[in-house]
């Protein structure tokens, strides 16, 4: 890019397309350096202050008959410079333009520049232009409309996604507006699906499956639908209704403080207590005339109300009286509870065998997630540590959320409710306070992993919760980062919620052709790139910058464990004979 002009004539102009004839390709300096993605200048003549700016997107060869040879340059007008300052669209220049020149540096740093002009407060930069080989220009973003309107990092495995992910949040988290010492007030939570993270942000609070406490009852009926019933049985209705009624009773007894306690209270209970009175439901017997009138294998129970059945059943699991057996010794009749007809046999099973899993009691169903309050909750996933003598650092900008250890049929929960708690904060908080001081930005690695395009029941919840996010949570100072390999399998209410995107190099066509789609400009076929962008190069998109452009990703200062394995060179090494099978079996079954 060189600020030396060299004739090139304008030969048609249409809405979206400029299309430039260079006879001589030698006469026009500097092409050698011009390509796909690099920006020129047209004027109507050489003394106009008004300059159009386009970006190319295709070269022609036409070869004559004689044998000689006609260049033409096709590229999409962006906006124009005048008196320095750039402006979206082209409506300003005189028709017919004369003079097509490449853009200087002065002119290109002028366009970023502009983007940048309300206040130095907005100005975020972690790129630069990847056109620029001799001196560098960088590309800001607006800071602000960058994080408050979700964006998105889209690319193939190998195209620099996690790299560029810890980029941007290590500069987030640096940014200060003044020499103040410690830590900005930047709030970052990362759902790590493969642990990569914890390498770039040494200093931030990881939070992994031996540390994390996820109280089961805040789970929302979705949640709580999700892990106990069974896609597809007939009775899921039947057995919802059931275990809303349990547990809406077991938060009354065990929250007698308050006054008004509803199934989806944010309130304890019991789960031990709920699948004691589903056990003893399901082997029930009564008298045939009573059905307050309970049937024990020691003795009749006559109860004021099924309310008081219910919490009598919470305490244990008991012994009923046989319906054949002992009918006539009683002198009644007996008969079978309403739920003894084997229709919560397998919700009763499934339940049973949820609860009592070593893997998910660590976390979901033990002792931890009894004792732990609402308000620590909170606190362990915004950096606000609960108890920091348990953590490396009792606050931190950067809270990783280490889902690689979180078993597969419940890593669709952990996330939604992680996402729904965060969201009902940052809502409660500014109805409370009136304005988020604390914006909260969550990151969702691998996103099409827990929310993708489809329909099936697992997916029900962290879909629902996170699409809430995305179409409200702008309002209460809570946004998204979606990470993404494969964009076409994502949601796309979530993707298409966006406003800015970091596309990378992406090599199959169903996601080239989904994220062009969405993509808020039209670049006409700037977008064909996508699959030869070298790695650590992108397509920068969307309301938070001047206009689109091909960048280049700035290095990390910690990188993410997230390198290509070199397999040839360590396979020419001698055979490796250390493998510890013992402790790798021992910390896979526990």
């Amino acid at each position: 890019m060189t600020d030396i002009k060299a004739n090139g004539e304008v030969i048609a102009v249409l809405p979206n397309k400029v299309k430039i004839k260079v006879d001589d390709l030698n006469a026009f300096k500097g092409a050698e350096q011009l390509k796909v993605g690099s920006y020129i200048q047209i004027a109507d003549n050489e003394s106009s202050e008004i300059k159009l700016i386009a970006i190319i997107e295709s070269f022609l060869i036409e070869v004559s008959e004689n044998g000689s040879r006609k260049y033409l340059i096709e590229a999409n007008p962006l906006g124009t410079i005048e008196d320095g300052n750039f402006r979206r669209g082209g409506d300003s220049i005189a028709l017919p333009p004369k003079e097509a020149t490449k853009a200087s540096i002065e002119d290109i740093k002028a366009i970023y520049a502009s983007g940048s002009k309300e206040s130095n407060y907005e100005r975020f930069c972690f790129v630069k232009l990847a056109q620029s080989s001799k001196e560098r220009i960088d590309v800001p973003v607006n800071g602000n409309k960058f994080f408050n309107k979700h964006f998105a990092i889209v690319g193939s495995t190998g195209s620099g996604k996690s790299h560029t992910t810890a980029k941007v949040l290590q500069n987030a988290t640096s940014e200060k507006k003044s020499n103040f010492v410690g830590l900005n007030n930047s709030h970052i939570v990362i759902f790590d699906i493969h642990y990569e993270y914890a390498t770039a942000f040494p200093e931030a609070n990881v939070i992994n499956i031996d540390d994390l406490v996820l109280p089961y009852w805040l789970l929302n009926a979705d949640e709580l639908e999700e892990l106990f019933l069974e896609s597809g049985d007939n009775n899921n209705y039947n057995q919802s209704s059931l275990l809303r009624n349990l547990i809406t009773e077991n938060k009354i007894i065990k929250n007698p403080g308050e006054a008004k306690v509803y199934f989806d209270s944010p309130l304890k209970f019991d789960i031990d207590e709920i699948l004691n009175c589903l056990q003893n439901l399901r082997k029930e017997t009564k008298h045939s005339e009573d059905d307050l009138n309970i049937q024990f294998s020691d003795g009749a129970n006559t109860f004021e109300s099924e309310s008081k059945k219910i919490q009598h059943y919470f305490s244990q699991i008991y012994n009923f009286a046989s319906q054949r057996r002992e009918s006539k010794e009683r002198g009644h009749g007996i008969s079978k509870g309403p739920y003894c007809d084997g229709s919560i046999d397998k919700f009763v099973s499934r339940l049973n065998t949820k609860i009592n899993s070593p893997r998910l009691r660590q976390f979901l169903f033990g002792d931890k997630s009894k004792v732990i309050t609402f308000e620590e909750t909170l606190r362990q996933f915004l950096g606000y540590d609960y108890k920091p003598e348990t953590r490396k650092n009792a606050k931190s900008n950067v809270t990783i959320i280490d889902l690689s250890g979180v078993p597969f049929e419940v890593l669709s929960i952990t996330v939604s409710l992680i996402s729904r708690l965060l969201f009902d904060y940052a809502y409660y908080y500014k109805k409370q306070v009136g304005d988020n001081d604390m914006p909260l930005l969550l990151v969702y690695e691998e996103a099409h992993k827990y929310v993708p395009k489809s329909d099936l029941a697992r997916y029900k919840s962290s879909r629902n919760s996170i699409e809430r996010i995305a179409k409200e949570g702008r309002k209460y100072g809570i946004s998204l980062a979606i990470i993404s390999q494969r964009p076409s399998e994502l949601s796309e209410t979530i993707f298409s919620q966006c406003n800015n995107f970091i596309a990378m190099r992406l090599t199959n066509p169903d996601d080239q052709n989904y994220v062009k789609r969405l993509l808020p400009d039209t670049l006409g076929s700037v977008t064909d790139i996508l699959p030869s962008l070298q790695a650590g190069e992108a397509l920068l998109i969307g309301e938070a910058t001047v206009m689109p452009s091909i960048v280049i990703i700035d290095r990390c200062d910690h990188e993410p464990s997230s390198n290509d394995i070199p397999y040839l060179e360590k396979w020419k090494n001698e055979w490796y004979d250390k493998v510890d099978f013992k402790t790798i079996t021992s910390k896979w079954t526990t």
